[in-house]
């Protein structure tokens, strides 16, 4: 039984959340959490997906069809009512993960773990997260108080799941760690879309890039992180006419770089958060109907981040993946039109330095002194007492760090401007696409998305595909938020925006196809300033590529290329680094991994080797190469890959290849490849040794691992899947293809989709991980799409929301 194996590994695997590497404090009373009638035994039960439930509120009644994936099938009368059933459904099946990544966003995890966790929720504070929460609600106080109701019944549906539950029936979750659900609200909801829009937009190295132009100057900087890499494959193909285009870039001032040394900074999101989407036309398409595909690229976890639900209403119908917390379908289909996203990675952060007066009152701008605000940010602490945060407020945003936080100079600090800040109404954007019939209700839709920026795909039974590049993007000077700038000098805030119709998109292109892998959005031509923010090169090119391979595809084609698993990054590189390293001086274990390297022919399957010596030399490599950034209390960050590989193959003898310990040698490039080979053989033969073998399955051990750390009860390990980071297949050891969805634009749609989980939360149902065996596999599960409310064959249970009138 699980939860016998979960009590074991409890005692040694206490974490949480995701990464975060502290410790849970104490074990749950062992007398409460064994108790066999209201302890972790209740919760190794069926799920019920058949007879009434009774939800205060609803106006009609709601059918809920269950298929045998569990996927229920929404059909009710009206939006209000829709929209409870979805959120009752949603806490049903996944109401731990529902509240608790909420938790995480606000910062509030010291609340439910202990003490442990106080600095995360500190840096989730500073970041402004609640603040930003709250600007979102106000914005639809303000201007759209009819989502701001869907938001409401939402919360209303959670609630009245919440209230029937007795503490016997709650997640094993709680139980573990001794608290009880609290009662959802529409603040929540915006913090799960403040929480995408941390993991989306939330990455940014302004700080560190400045501590990189003092350490190496201007000219090296421009070498290493230049604005557009030598080639480019953007999003919006090359040949894209912009003279449309009538509002000006903002004018360069002479604003100077404030070169501070900033020593630490907060947590940045998985750098590899990222997706893929493609769709070809009727003309391209083997059917001559459009096909589009999405395979959001997120963390690897139990349960799963997505929830799939069909969202009926005599008005509209869709089905896809849901995010719990959020209204309406995220990437899915209707009976018109598919959609999905990517995420477009624009830079959206910027990050200013603030002086303050002698009490911390009032700071510099524009030669006088204006007014600070305050947050005070109350942490309540499991156990202890509450920690209280001051957190200072400028008009560019709250000052993250300052005397209080990672730093330690009195009269100064940095203040984020974030776009995530600035309210909007994200909710709109989905709950109309829902809704939405051709391209022009697309695009309507899409003007209400402020941030992450994403790459909306679209297709339509009418036989449009598009792109566009949506968010809400400051219309920047040439350069401007590279680096730290000076928040006293008005010429440094962002002037205005870009009008969202400029915002760079393509409809029905000539090429017959249009595809986003989180590459560079346009290219040199683009009339406004777009900074080159760590966008990937291998993917895109690939998948380009493969849609100029030939005149017509097929679903399977789609599926193909989702599972594609070959390495362009290794075969850009690696054969250079076989023909100029010297070789004479290998052993014969080495000349066997050479061989083996040698032969492999860059494809990332679970049975190769080459994967496994490819990760271990590069890795080592890319260390040796920029050991210059290896500099205590100094945060700092090193090149891209694809500059990387571009300066070992066309500037091998650059001063950056010496290595800086050598003081009797100046090292070149190949140097490095035969160092960086022998370290990566030796450690290859380890591996061998310990493990059996090293091939690519074994040594990426890729893992599905649950919330609370990847409890061991509550995961699955030794996944065999291929694939890795900058690959289409883009699995690495817990990050990857979280939904993959394939649909035809037949009437009505035709549709496939798969997640590495299940639809249930419990640990103890079989729905918990069912899918992911298919998923590692490469299958897909059709998607039963229902036209009316009456059960198919497809059905295995009906259940019947039904109103209280009391």
């Amino acid at each position: 039984m699980k939860y016998v194996k979960l009590f074991i590994s409890f005692v040694f695997t206490i974490g949480i959340f995701y990464a975060l590497n502290t410790k849970l404090g104490p074990l749950p009373p062992l007398g409460k959490f064994l108790n066999p009638g209201s302890g972790i035994w209740q919760n190794e039960k069926d799920e019920s997906i058949t007879g009434n439930a009774t939800i205060p509120g609803l106006k009609e009644q709601v059918t809920v069809h269950y298929d045998e994936q569990m996927i229920p099938h929404v059909f009710a009368q009206n939006e209000h009512d829709l929209y409870k059933a979805q959120g009752y459904l949603t806490a049903k099946h996944r109401l731990w993960q529902l509240e608790f990544q909420t938790y995480a966003a606000a910062g509030r995890l010291s609340e439910i773990i202990g003490e442990g966790a106080l600095n995360y929720d500190r840096a989730e504070r500073r970041r402004g997260m609640g603040y930003g929460a709250d600007q979102a609600i106000a914005y639809m106080e303000q201007y759209d108080t009819e989502t701001l109701g869907f938001l409401q019944d939402y919360a209303d549906g959670v609630n009245a799941y919440i209230d029937q539950l007795a503490p016997e029936d709650y997640p094993v979750e709680y139980k573990l760690l001794d608290y009880s659900p609290e009662a959802w609200s529409s603040k929540k909801t915006a913090l799960l879309l403040m929480y995408m829009t941390k993991m989306l937009a939330g990455g940014d190295d302004d700080l560190e890039y400045t501590n990189v132009l003092r350490l190496i100057g201007k000219e090296n900087f421009n070498l290493l992180f230049p604005d557009f890499f030598d080639s480019v494959d953007p999003v919006i193909p090359k040949d894209t006419d912009w003279s449309f285009i009538d509002v000006t870039q903002t004018e360069l001032p002479a604003s100077q770089v404030v070169l501070d040394t900033i020593v630490e900074t907060i947590e940045k999101p998985n750098p590899d958060n990222g997706s893929n989407n493609w769709a070809v036309s009727g003309a391209k398409s083997v059917t001559g109907n459009p096909i589009l595909a999405n395979d959001p690229h997120l963390g690897l976890n139990l349960p799963s981040i997505w929830f799939v639900m069909q969202l009926s209403t005599p008005e509209h119908n869709a089905f896809g993946a849901t995010i719990p917390g959020a209204l309406g379908v995220i990437s899915g289909f209707n009976q018109y039109i598919a959609w999905g996203e990517t995420n477009a990675t624009r830079d959206v952060i910027d990050w200013y330095k603030i002086e303050f007066n002698n009490d911390r009152t009032q700071y510099k701008y524009d030669g006088q002194w204006k007014n600070v605000r305050v947050r005070v940010e109350d942490i309540k602490i499991k156990g202890k007492e509450s920690y209280k945060d001051s957190v200072l407020y400028t008009h560019h945003g709250p000052v993250v760090y300052d005397k209080n936080f990672r730093s330690d100079n009195e009269r100064s600090g940095y203040a984020m401007r974030w776009i995530g800040h600035d309210g909007g109404n994200n909710q709109k954007t989905f709950i109309a696409l829902n809704k939405a019939k051709n391209y022009d209700d697309y695009v309507n839709a899409l003007q209400y998305w402020n941030a992450p920026a994403q790459n909306f795909v679209f297709a339509s039974t009418e036989g449009d595909i598009a792109l566009w590049i949506q968010g809400k993007f400051p219309n920047k000077w040439e350069g401007q938020g590279k680096f730290l700038m000076d928040g006293s000098n008005p010429e440094n805030d962002w002037q205005s925006y870009i009008p969202q119709k400029f915002n760079a998109h393509t409809k029905n292109p000539e090429r017959g196809f249009v595809s986003s892998a989180n590459q560079h959005p346009v290219d040199e031509n683009y009339p406004y300033y777009v900074f080159n923010d760590g966008y990937e090169t291998y993917r895109n090119r690939v998948i380009n590529t493969f849609f100029s391979t030939k005149e017509k595809f097929s679903v399977q084609d789609f599926k193909d290329l989702h599972n594609n698993n070959y390495n362009l990054k290794a075969e850009e590189l690696v054969p250079y680094m076989l023909e100029h390293m010297d070789t004479s001086s290998l052993s014969e274990d080495e000349k066997a991994i050479y061989q083996e390297i040698s032969t492999w022919n860059f494809n990332n399957d679970i049975d190769e080797v080459g994967p496994s010596i490819w990760r271990q030399w590069y890795g080592r490599l890319y260390n040796m190469l920029w050991d210059e950034f290896d500099v205590e209390d100094m945060a700092l960050v090193s090149p891209y890959t694809y500059q990387t590989i571009h300066l070992l193959k066309n500037y091998g003898d650059h001063e950056f290849m010496d290595i800086v310990a050598t003081e009797d040698k100046t090292e070149v490039a190949k140097d490095l490849f035969l160092l960086a080979f022998k370290e990566a053989a030796k450690r290859l033969k380890e591996i061998k040794e310990q493990d059996g073998d090293y091939t690519w399955v074994n040594y990426k051990s890729t893992y599905a691992g649950h919330l609370l750390q990847a409890l061991p009860a509550f995961s699955r390990f030794d996944i065999p899947i291929g694939g890795g980071r900058n690959i289409v297949n883009a699995t690495s050891e817990n990050h990857g293809p979280s939904w993959r969805m394939i649909v035809e634009m037949t009437s009505p749609p035709t549709a496939l989709g798969i997640y590495p989980g299940g639809q249930s939360g419990n640990p103890g149902s079989q729905y918990y991980d069912n899918f992911i065996d298919d998923w590692a596999a490469g299958k897909y599960h059709s998607l039963n799409f229902l036209q009316s409310d009456e059960a198919t064959s497809a059905i295995i249970g009906t259940q019947t929301l039904i109103p209280n009138h009391d």
